[in-house]
């Protein structure tokens, strides 16, 4: 059997899109599953869009989401002498044309026709006419087939005819000589021994102007297949005003990659009614013929759930790891780095059921960073008052009395101090919590001590009673 190829050939004008992310992800899975090979090939040939950027933009999106790949990156620009030579093949087998037509011509005659109601492809004018190109400054365009059908059996719609009679005949080379996109593209997947071609079905209507040129240049035709689109909830393709559509936005709002992956997956694709999945599992279980023909709709709301679950049930260290850099930009990473071993993991544990994002943990875990609490000024009046400042000395002697020190000997020290003093335990947890944190929700009261460490346990304490007795 041939070994499966496929590739991700994004354009570097922009961004790595979700959309991008999403064709990628299909193929890296086929590619696997099938102990293929994943390419990634950067198709740079719009000289006045493409930047260097954007392909660290792509190149930095793909390591964040995992999509690793086998070959590449490859640069359409570092091949120009290939799409050269097989340009200069088409012309010399009577396959291709030297076209004289000037831009503002070609744009005049399809006014005309749109005018006509008529076909607006190019009329053929120079197809017969054996120009050459002495100048430099002719296009080379390609003679498509003018009967009969181009046939695409297609790994996701299924079979779809197209009627050779409305194909243009495209230009292959500009006039400057870069190659357009249906030739480079077709050059280079029959070069890279592309078996599956797999983008989104906007490409559709390029895929009967490629196959005739494959078949002119003597290469086999690859598997073709074409994902539906992704919709924002209005039904229109997704775009900025639907929200963040780049995926580095994601990273820098608190998703996990895998949370992404997952639900990236799941637009387009089901196995059953499971939600959630491993990367082997979507390696195992992923099939062409579960993927949807129809659009899917992005929903943010979903993706929340989905990130929030994969908080909980991801490894400590890879959501601290994940964590770091936006405690760095938060100025929160010096106490990482003094902690002991597994500190941060130990902190997560505490805060991850209640972050759907790792923007949200950073909020949540920012009350255990420092020596000294940062009160919220509402919660201070509330309950760091004098008549509790009493009762909060107490538990302090207490708690520096402790030999040892553990979850359950401070809990055993704060109940027999609420059973003595006729309290309620609320009355008394409630100004700790404030004491430790400067906020009124937090986890298990106790759970907050041990991360905090007994010295600043008692630190804050302190800081407490100091506040309350002056209040």
């Amino acid at each position: 059997m041939t070994q499966v190829r496929v590739r991700f050939a994004p354009s570097p004008t922009g961004f790595l899109h979700i959309g991008g992310v999403r064709t990628a992800l299909f193929n890296w899975l086929f590619a696997r599953q099938q102990k293929g090979v994943f390419i990634l090939r950067i198709e740079d040939t719009d000289q006045s869009r493409s930047t260097d950027e954007s392909i660290q933009a792509i190149i930095e999106g793909m390591k964040w989401v995992g999509l690793d790949w086998d070959e590449g990156p490859f640069r359409q620009t570092e091949r120009m002498d290939l799409y050269s030579s097989h340009a200069k093949q088409l012309l010399e087998h009577g396959q291709a044309y030297w076209c004289h037509c000037k831009a503002e011509e070609l744009d005049a005659r399809r006014k005309e026709a749109e005018a006509k109601g008529l076909s607006q492809k190019y009329d053929g004018r120079c197809r017969d006419r054996g120009l050459t190109n002495a100048a430099g400054d002719a296009a080379l365009r390609f003679k498509a087939p003018q009967e009969g059908e181009t046939v695409v059996d297609d790994l996701i719609k299924g079979k779809i005819l197209f009627d050779n009679s409305v194909q243009d005949d495209l230009i292959i080379l500009r006039s400057n000589g870069y190659p357009t996109y249906n030739f480079s593209v077709v050059v280079d997947d029959a070069l890279m021994n592309i078996t599956h071609v797999v983008r989104g079905d906007d490409h559709l209507t390029n895929t009967p102007r490629q196959i005739p040129i494959f078949e002119a240049l003597g290469f086999p035709v690859p598997r073709f297949g074409h994902l539906p689109m992704i919709l924002g909830s209005d039904k229109a393709r997704l775009s900025k005003r639907h929200g963040a559509t780049s995926i580095m936005a994601y990273r820098d709002m608190g998703y996990l990659p895998d949370a992404m992956v997952n639900y990236l997956v799941r637009l387009g694709w089901s196995h059953g009614d499971q939600e959630l999945f491993t990367r082997q599992e979507l390696i195992e279980k992923f099939s062409w013929k579960n993927v949807q023909t129809s659009p899917a709709v992005f929903n943010p709301e979903k993706l929340l759930w989905v990130n929030a679950e994969y908080i909980k049930i991801s490894p400590l260290t890879d959501v601290a790891q994940a964590l770091m850099p936006l405690l760095e930009a938060a100025g929160l990473t010096d106490d990482v780095r003094a902690a002991p071993a597994g500190w941060l993991a130990q902190l997560v544990v505490l805060v991850k059921e209640r972050a759907k994002t790792l923007v949200e943990m950073v909020d949540w875990v920012r009350p255990y960073f420092g020596q000294a609490a940062t009160f919220d000024e509402e919660a201070a009046k509330k309950f760091l008052t004098p008549a509790i400042a009493p009762i909060l000395g107490k538990l302090l002697t207490r708690f520096e009395a402790l030999p040892v020190f553990s979850k359950q000997t401070w809990e055993a020290a704060f109940k027999q101090l609420v059973e003595e003093e006729g309290v309620k335990m609320g009355q008394l947890a409630q100004p700790v919590r404030v004491a430790l944190t400067g906020r009124t929700a937090s986890p298990g009261l106790f759970d907050v001590m041990e991360v905090l460490g007994r010295d600043r346990t008692l630190s804050r304490l302190r800081q407490g009673i100091e506040r309350a007795s002056r209040a």
